[in-house]
């Protein structure tokens, strides 16, 4: 006698013909949809590399490095999912060749397969499924994104995977789409659908036959396109979805479910909506987004930024969508002009540019490579009482700016840059030393969420009070006192006495604390920590008070930005540079009238 299956739905996501044209924000936005029908969803982002994970990749190679609460370094595609979905996801829904390899072989040495022979299949297939399983517990419906593209070696395992679990749990219970591109030629003019047909020729040849094509192209596909996509791949018409270029990664959602989607899918998995979607609200968001009453300029001075003649805004892909929902909050729309640090080096160009800017930002990044020209961007804005925020890197070299310039530390600088100096009020973690001097280097950073201690009265306890964080993360800290492996991260906590908030970390350096004291005597308000739990406290947070906005984290706050729920600090930043703009643009006029 069968038992009827009760576990989740699939929806397994393959890409073909080229990478990188948005197959995990299309992802993103199918769970979203399926989330407005009534359901709840997970994501999966299968990575068939053979790193471990993206703790040690270039982020000029392979972009952001997302990080989960509990000290993941993953896939920036993690980071789609959680802003669509609104979940906080764990390390575990990342899955990589390394992970699996690793794992299979070390179970092998301690001799639990008991003599077998370990083979890609089964022992490397059954591991992929287990995870996938793993990850989809307690959710209604799974979506499993395949990193790469249909036809790529190294995707051949998991492929394989994908298909066992549906023979193993039924058809009934998977929907395949495969995500392609439709160039257009230039010297030809018209959108070809051949690399399309060739792609779904190699997805078959694995077995899967894809249930719906989404077309991504710079236009609407038309029905001659669709038509011819039709015949050569056995696909009903209505099942060619069309996912022309937006404005706004958060018009996907709109495009996709303007041609039912939603409902298609749910068809297709035999199952009925739980509730009428609800979009008004996110439809709001979308158009304050694209169409808001003010605008603002603001420099982004990293390190990240280019590799040959292109930038690399991927670098630093969570910033950039933690000012568009900290801009619709204020109804504005923050344009990004990307400068790298080498530059103000060089002397190609001089600080004189950022007069134009409405507020700076500097995000993190590692090593000396530019740092200097950094410095001097940040002293720019503190003297000249323009908007700032810096993250992780920008607040350690906003302290090293600080000693040097106002503390009269004229030495001062980062154990990251000059390990013998005297003068490091930038150092390196305790815990940190004996990693960096074993050369163990992937996934050993201090990663993920820890909760810091607000000052009272600061203006950063502020803004996480007005937000609600403060409450909403209150709770979160509760959950993890009750998860042994995770005290650490919240450290000496008083829930009922200390003002606390969780944010996620990626760093080795800390704030050196022999030099605390004496910077807070000049003025730097270091306004919150982390108390470990051996009693040391670890600067989480900084801000000058009298400042218009100056304020720095170590943390990451982009990783917890939503678009209706932008973090504390990115709100305050474009706040702030909004008023700015506002009381310059009055002293222009006044000055024209006086005159």
């Amino acid at each position: 006698m069968t038992l009827e299956y009760d576990g989740p739905k699939y929806v397994v996501v393959t890409g073909g013909v080229m990478s990188g044209v948005g197959k995990g924000i299309t992802t993103a936005s199918m769970g979203k949809i399926l989330a407005e029908y009534g359901y709840r969803c997970t994501a999966v982002k299968i990575d068939p590399y053979l790193n471990y994970d993206a703790g040690t990749m270039r982020p000029t190679e392979h972009g952001e490095v997302w990080v989960t609460d509990d000290g993941g370094e993953i896939d920036q595609d993690l980071g789609n999912y959680e802003r669509f979905l609104g979940l906080d996801l764990p390390r575990r829904n990342n899955l990589t060749t390394g992970q699996i390899y690793h794992t299979v072989i070390e179970r092998e040495r301690r001799g639990e397969y008991l003599g077998q022979t370990v083979q890609p299949i089964p022992h490397i297939t059954d591991e992929i499924t287990q995870r996938i399983q793993e990850a989809g517990k307690g959710f209604d419906i799974v979506l499993v994104e395949i990193g790469g593209t249909v036809g790529d070696y190294e995707n051949e395992p998991f492929l394989f995977a994908i298909k066992a679990l549906e023979r193993e749990l039924g058809e009934e219970h998977f929907v395949h789409v495969l995500l392609t591109y439709m160039p257009i030629p230039q010297h030809v003019g018209e959108m070809k659908t051949k690399p399309t047909q060739q792609a779904i020729r190699m997805l078959s040849e694995h077995g899967i036959f894809p249930d719906f094509i989404v077309c991504r192209a710079e236009t609407v596909i038309d029905e001659v396109r669709k038509k011819k996509i039709q015949v050569g791949a056995n696909v009903p018409n209505d099942h060619i979805i069309s996912a022309p270029d937006v404005e706004t990664i958060y018009d996907i959602p709109l495009t996709l479910e303007s041609e039912g989607l939603g409902t298609k899918l749910l068809k297709k998995l035999s199952l009925e909506a739980r509730k009428e979607p609800q979009w008004d609200r996110w439809e709001r968001l979308v158009r304050c987004s694209r169409e808001p009453e003010n605008r603002i300029q603001v420099a982004m001075v990293g390190k990240y930024v280019g590799i040959g003649d292109f930038q690399l805004t991927d670098s630093y892909i969570s910033v950039n969508q933690s000012l568009v929902h900290a801009g619709v909050a204020w109804d504005t729309k923050v344009e990004i002009t990307w400068i790298d640090g080498h530059q103000f080096e060089t002397g190609e160009i001089d600080l004189s540019e950022l007069d134009r800017f409405d507020g700076l930002i500097v995000p993190g990044a590692f090593g000396s490579g530019g740092s200097e020209g950094v410095i001097q961007a940040i002293k720019y804005a503190r003297e000249n009482n323009v908007p700032f925020l810096g993250l992780c890197y920008g607040l350690q070299l906003a302290v090293v700016e600080f000693a040097r310039n106002v503390a009269g530390i004229k030495k001062a600088t980062s154990e990251e840059f000059d390990e013998g100096s005297e003068w490091n009020v930038v150092c390196v973690q305790e815990s940190q030393k004996e990693v960096i001097d074993d050369g163990r280097m992937g996934g050993s950073m201090r990663l993920g969420a820890y909760a810091a201690v607000l000052k009272k009265d600061s203006r950063v306890l502020e803004m996480y009070e007005e937000s609600g964080r403060l409450a909403e993360d209150v709770r979160r800290i509760g959950q993890l006192l009750e998860m042994p492996d995770e005290v650490f991260r919240v450290g000496m906590v008083m829930l009922e006495r200390d003002k606390v908030v969780l944010e996620r970390h990626r760093h080795r350096y800390e704030i050196s604390p022999r030099f605390v004291e004496l910077l807070e005597d000049e003025g730097l308000v270091f306004s919150g920590y982390h108390r470990r739990v051996d009693g040391t406290r670890l600067m989480e947070f900084l801000e000058l008070t009298e400042h218009r906005y100056f304020v720095a984290t170590q943390a990451h706050p982009e990783f917890k930005s939503r678009m209706d729920n932008p973090s504390p600090l990115f709100a305050g930043f474009v706040g702030s540079s909004l008023a700015y703009q506002q009381e310059r643009r009055a002293d222009d006029e006044g000055q024209v009238a006086a005159s």
